[in-house]
C-alpha cells in the first residue's frame, strides 16, 4: 500500500462530483449540533466495561479481514470533511480504513463493531501499537516487526514511509518481543481481562501482519485457521491501501501525516475508540450504543460500512426471515440519535428508496440494476432527510 496503485477508470475521473465522493465508498448524516456531554476519556476499566456491555456473542464471517478490501474510500473523505464539523460520534465497521475516516472527521469518540470477535481483538492490537508508538515509522516497525530504516523523517510521505518498510527484512526475535510487549500493554498495563482464546486470537492477527509485512491483504491466510475468502481477485495490500489517495491526488490515510497520526494516537491513549463485536442487524449492539449515547445527550454525526459488507447483503435479500433481519437493523438504527429512518440508499445494485424506507415493501422485488457509474463500487450512501 513508488508502491502501485490501480488504474483509474476514466469515466469515473470525470464525473467525481458531489454525489460520486458522497457515495463512493461510506455513507453519513450531519446530524443538527447538539450538546455533547460524552467523556474526554474513558478510565481503562470504563473502557474494557463498554466494550463488554455494547458486544454480542461473536459471529462467522468467511473471511479474516485483516484489512480493507476497498481501494477508493479516500475519495469521499474532501466531501464529507465540508459537510462536517468535528466532534460527535463516529460509527464504522470492520478493520482500520475507519482510522482513516476518523482522522479526517475528527469526532470525540468513535466506535467500531464487527460481527467477529477477531476484529475487536485486532482493534486492540492496534491500540496497544499505537499507544507504544509516538511516530507513524515506530507504528509500522512494530505493526511488522521490522527495524525502522534510516532516513525516514516527519515529512515522510507515506509513499516513502512504506517503500522503506517493504524494503526492510522481517525480524522474527523483533516479533517474539514485540507480541510479548504488546500482550503486556493490554493485559499488565490495562488491565483488559483478555481470556486465553482472546490472546490466541491476538497471536494468529499479528503472525499474520509479522508473515504478510505490509504487503498483507484482506485474503491473506496464515495457515492456521486461517479463511482465504475472495481468492478470486487481487486484493490491495496494506501498503497500497495506506498510499492511496483521493480523487485529486491527496494521500489521506492515518499514515499520510504525523498530524494524522497524531490524531489517531491521541483518541488511542484517552480510550476514546471502543470497539465492540456486533451484527447491524443483531438484537443488541446497535441498541445498546444508541442507548449510551442518548445518556450522554450525542448523535452518531457519520456512519461508515464497506461495499459489499453484511448490511448490503441483508438489504438485498427478500423472503421472510431476511424481512425480520431487515426490521431488526432499521430499529436499531433509529435509536442512533440523529440518523434518519430514511437514509439509506444502495447505489450501484440497488433497491429503491421506498423499499428501504420500509424493509416489508422489499419482499419479492428484485434488485435493479443503476446504471450510475458506481455500480463498480456498490456502496450505502446518504439520502434523504430526518422523518
Amino acid at each position: 500500500m513508488t508502491v502501485c496503485h490501480p488504474p483509474m477508470h476514466t469515466t469515473f475521473m470525470r464525473r467525481i462530483g458531489k454525489i460520486a465522493a458522497i457515495a463512493a465508498l461510506s455513507f453519513a448524516y450531519t446530524a443538527p449540533a447538539r450538546a455533547q456531554s460524552l467523556p474526554n476519556r474513558l478510565s481503562d476499566d470504563e473502557f474494557w466495561r463498554l466494550i463488554g456491555d455494547l458486544s454480542e456473542a461473536g459471529g462467522y464471517f468467511r473471511s479474516d479481514n485483516f484489512v480493507s478490501n476497498e481501494t477508493t474510500f479516500q475519495y469521499v473523505v474532501p466531501e464529507l470533511q465540508k459537510s462536517h464539523a468535528s466532534g460527535g460520534v463516529y460509527l464504522g465497521v470492520g478493520p482500520d480504513q475507519n482510522f482513516t475516516y476518523i482522522v479526517a472527521l475528527k469526532p470525540r469518540m468513535a466506535f467500531i463493531t464487527d460481527i467477529r470477535r477477531q476484529n475487536m481483538l485486532e482493534h486492540l492490537m492496534y491500540k496497544a501499537v499505537i499507544e507504544l508508538s509516538p511516530t507513524r515509522a515506530d507504528f509500522v516497525a512494530l505493526l511488522f516487526s521490522r527495524p525502522k530504516p534510516a532516513g525516514l523523517s516527519d515529512t515522510t510521505g507515506a509513499p516513502g514511509l512504506m517503500q522503506a518498510f517493504l524494503a526492510a527484512p522481517s525480524d522474527s526475535v523483533l516479533y517474539r518481543k514485540n507480541l510479548a510487549t504488546i500482550k503486556d500493554q493490554l493485559v499488565t498495563r490495562h488491565r483488559f481481562a483478555l481470556t486465553a482464546d482472546d490472546l490466541s486470537s491476538i497471536t494468529y492477527v499479528y503472525d499474520a501482519f509479522f508473515n504478510a509485512g505490509p504487503d498483507l491483504t484482506y485474503s491473506f491466510a496464515s495457515g492456521r485457521q486461517g479463511r482465504a475468502g475472495y481468492f478470486g481477485r487481487r486484493m490491495p495490500s496494506y501498503a497500497e491501501l495506506m498510499t492511496e489517495s483521493d480523487a485529486l491526488g491527496m494521500h489521506r490515510s492515518y499514515l499520510a501525516t504525523e498530524d494524522n497520526y497524531r490524531t489517531l494516537r491521541d483518541l488511542e491513549v484517552s480510550n476514546l475508540i471502543v470497539p465492540i463485536v456486533g451484527d447491524f442487524a443483531g438484537d443488541m449492539a446497535l441498541k445498546a450504543v444508541g442507548a449510551y449515547l442518548k445518556q450522554h445527550s450525542a448523535t452518531v454525526t457519520a456512519l461508515s460500512l464497506p461495499a459489499g459488507g453484511r448490511l448490503e447483503a441483508i438489504l438485498c435479500q427478500c423472503g421472510d426471515a431476511a424481512a425480520r433481519r431487515k426490521e431488526r437493523f432499521y430499529s436499531c438504527r433509529v435509536q442512533l440519535h440523529g440518523i434518519p429512518r430514511s437514509l439509506v440508499r444502495h447505489s450501484g445494485s440497488a433497491l429503491d428508496d421506498d423499499a428501504l424506507a420500509d424493509p416489508r415493501r422489499a419482499q419479492g422485488r428484485r434488485r435493479r440494476k443503476d446504471p450510475d457509474v458506481l455500480r463498480r463500487h456498490p456502496t450505502l450512501d446518504c439520502s434523504g432527510s430526518p422523518t
